[in-house]
């Protein structure tokens, strides 16, 4: 990386606001990053660099402002978020030609607050993947190890974060879309509470379950970005009317971990974990402990049925919300169809890709009649159990703690056959979307075996999102650094 794409947001943002360096020099910066290693990354799907040099010649003009937290600060946005006049395509055919006329509330959030838009990253289409591999436009490869996945389905924002392409990314966590790709690539990803950052302009994928939240280099970065992102919205129904704490002021001179209670889910740290995941995430908790942290074994007994749960309720909305797109509303239109059956027919099946089909199919089965009561009230039952776990276990500890991933970043196409398999991959972060509460990866280190980072994970109570950040932000300064990506 160039001596200012190295910086970290919080870095980069200091140098602007005291005119040590101009908004057009960090943007210029990014776009030469971009052209040096997007060729191997394949990470971004939309690049509107004039667009981008222009927003930071005009912040330039203007000078920089101290209310305007991200001033001239170049980030990229993942392309299931609306951003006005650039194409929305969430990764997929059906909306190719898709170009909002409306930002956002995140993005209108991002550009009050000084944010140049770089573009759009890639990610798995309609954020149904853990690896990037289901988009119909690209492969994202993992900045570390280009034969390898970033992880999915923001798995472009994760990666570009991690190879110096912007300072931070916006993705989206439905069952673990931002922790996971985060783990894989060495990057912090935080996903908020549900209903800490409006969701409107976001393309649903499954709606009780979907929340927008930052990819970033260090907890200071994440919480820069969720300072500015959340609050409640209006325009979104499922907005929660919270005050939002500033959760970088929270962050400061913060040292130890005295006084807080970590709890050990025995769920999260037994078979099925790779060897190198374990003694990663097992020496961070070493050194919470050396901090002052305590820790205590809890339980989260139903984390066994978290996956089957998490696909019922997900995909079943996923049939519903994706049924606008049908060749007469919205996206793609097959022009050789003769008959209204045909339209629907050709225009689906050649719009969607073959993972967003299936889900699809297997959601419109679990919602039809004579299968409703068998699979989606069981699921959303069992889903009850799974939050009075999460709130049981609160009543012990301040935060809980475990591996994001039982495995390292893996080859590129390893699962592609093999979709339950992949489905399993997301074991330990979907829980937390069940169940609604906030949590955060944190890189712990390489892998001995792989050379690959390991993420570890943060779960906090409801809309305590600064108690999570402040035990990354302490532990992230304590851990040894991870060198830069060397993949590329």
């Amino acid at each position: 990386m160039s001596e200012l794409t190295n910086l970290t947001l919080t870095q980069v943002r200091d140098k602007l606001a005291h005119k040590e360096i101009k908004a057009a020099e960090a943007v210029a910066a990014c776009l030469a990053r971009i052209e040096a290693t997007e060729p191997a990354l394949k990470a971004i799907l939309h690049l509107d660099a004039e667009a981008a040099m222009d927003a930071a010649k005009a912040l330039d003009a203007a000078g920089p402002q101290a209310g305007k937290r991200l001033w001239g600060v170049p980030v990229l946005v993942k392309d299931a978020i609306c951003v006005k006049d650039a194409p929305t395509t969430c990764g997929s055919r059906i909306l190719e030609n898709f170009t909002p006329f409306y930002d956002a509330s995140c993005i209108e959030k991002l550009k009050e607050a000084g944010a140049v838009i770089l573009g759009k990253a890639n990610m798995d289409e309609f954020a149904m993947g853990s690896s990037t591999e289901n988009s119909a436009y690209k492969v994202t490869a993992n900045p570390w190890d280009v034969t390898k996945v970033p992880g999915g389905s923001s798995g472009g924002s994760a990666a570009a974060v991690a190879a110096g392409q912007c300072y931070a990314a916006l993705g989206t966590d439905t069952g673990g879309s931002i922790r996971q790709p985060a783990a894989f690539c060495g990057t912090v990803g935080i996903k908020p509470t549900y209903g800490r950052v409006s969701r409107y302009g976001l393309v649903a994928y499954g709606s009780s379950l979907d929340q927008i939240g930052p990819l970033a280099r260090t907890a200071d970065d994440a919480a820069a970005i969720l300072t500015v992102i959340a609050g409640h919205d209006p325009k979104d129904s499922t907005s929660a009317p919270r005050e939002v704490p500033d959760f970088e002021a929270a962050l400061t001179g913060a040292t130890d971990l005295a006084g807080l209670t970590i709890g050990l889910p025995d769920e999260y740290w037994g078979e099925g974990v790779d060897d190198e995941v374990r003694q990663a995430c097992a020496a961070a908790v070493d050194t919470a402990k050396g901090l002052g942290a305590t820790v205590v074994p809890v339980s989260l007994p139903h984390t066994p049925y978290a996956v089957a749960t998490y696909y019922i309720v997900a995909m079943a909305e996923a049939s519903s919300n994706l049924a606008r797109f049908d060749g007469v509303r919205y996206g793609y239109r097959a022009p050789e169809a003769q008959t209204l059956d045909e339209l629907y027919e050709l225009s689906r099946s050649k719009g969607f890709g073959p993972e967003v089909q299936r889900r699809i199919v297997i959601g419109t089965y679990v919602l039809s009649a004579g299968y409703y009561d068998a699979y989606y009230r069981k699921a959303a039952q069992v889903r009850r159990l799974i939050r009075q776990d999460f709130l049981t276990a609160f009543e012990k500890c301040d935060v809980i703690c475990g591996p994001t991933s039982p495995f390292a970043a893996f080859p590129i196409g390893q699962m592609t056959d093999d979709p339950l398999q992949m489905y399993l991959s997301d074991i330990f972060t979907i829980s937390l979307n069940l169940a609604g509460l906030p949590g955060l990866s944190m890189p712990v280190g390489l892998g001995q075996a792989s050379g690959m980072p390991i993420g570890m994970q943060l779960f906090g109570p409801a809309f305590d999102e600064a108690a999570i950040l402040r035990t990354a932000k302490v532990l992230g300064t304590a851990l040894p650094p991870l060198p830069q990506p060397t993949g590329m």
